[in-house]
């Protein structure tokens, strides 16, 4: 039955199955009939942003120990899921069961150990075996060319620089002592000083050397067992701290960020600096 042009539709009715009622809430959003036109208009391409987001938000969530904000984001990356899933349906392609089943079955064959015959293998030895199983299934895929294949162009720079060398490591292209890596760090940042300084400076090098300087960067922390991504976020949570105690600070004086000078602000730096916690 079709609802009246401007009749409100009621929600699915309690399901048994969380699931079921969310899959049904989501088909119920993009009905031509009387579903909402903005999830209608919606596709592939312009809900991945929202995806990505949510990812965040989840890691956010994890990184505030906060379990129920933990709950809530990841029930809005689960939305992502089933709305891409039916945009997919709605063209006549896959549906939500089958991303399921697909994921289902790929986790299975990667954990032989586990659904197959057990081996006592440890953790490094697992990841060891999933990289093989991995290979195995880009060269089913005919994507075979190289180690690096299926490294998401879409990650973000510095994950996928991470990854990337993970992947060059474990087939031996990699420094043995992190020693090298400094020096090659002290290489990376003398290559870009020399481009800063000459006489004509390119621009288009100028980025070309301080890529060079970030991934090395990234390099480093891989040697030294730490993760990049965390040690950045922690810089710039700790930015945020310090620079949020300058403007606290001077707003306690009635005066502003933009009326301090440089070395005002240089001085409650410090000062934040020297603060517990900051």
């Amino acid at each position: 039955m079709t609802a009246p042009a401007g009749a409100a539709l009621p929600p699915p009715p309690d399901h048994a199955d969380p699931m079921q009622r969310l899959l049904a809430i989501m088909a119920r959003l993009r009905s031509p009939e009387g579903g909402c036109p903005w999830d209608l208009e919606q596709t592939h391409a312009t809900i991945a942003p929202y995806t990505i987001e949510e990812a965040y938000e989840v890691a956010e969530a994890v990184n505030q120990g906060d379990p129920q904000a933990l709950k809530e984001e990841l029930g809005d990356l689960l939305l992502q899921v089933v709305f891409q899933a039916q945009i997919a349906q709605d063209a006549g392609g896959f549906t939500f069961a089958d991303v399921a089943e697909a994921i289902s079955t790929k986790m299975i064959r990667r954990h032989p150990h586990v659904f197959a015959q057990a081996d006592g293998r440890d953790s490094d030895g697992q990841v060891a075996a999933w990289e093989v199983i991995k290979a195995e299934e880009r060269a089913a895929k005919g994507k075979a060319e190289s180690v690096l294949d299926d490294v998401a162009l879409a990650l973000p720079a510095l994950l996928r620089a991470l990854k990337l060398q993970k992947r060059a490591a474990r087939v031996g292209f990699d420094w043995t002592d992190p020693k090298d890596v400094f020096d090659k760090l002290r290489e990376e940042l003398a290559e870009f000083e020399a481009e800063f300084t000459a006489p004509t400076r390119d621009a288009a090098r100028l980025e070309e050397e301080l890529g060079d300087i970030l991934f090395c960067a990234v390099n480093l922390a891989r040697h030294l067992d730490v993760d990049p991504e965390a040690a950045l976020r922690g810089t710039n949570a700790k930015f945020d701290t310090r620079f949020r105690f300058i403007e606290a600070a001077l707003r306690s004086e009635g005066r502003s960020v933009e009326a301090a000078s440089l070395e005002e602000m240089e001085a409650l730096w410090q000062a934040a600096k020297r603060a517990p916690a900051l």
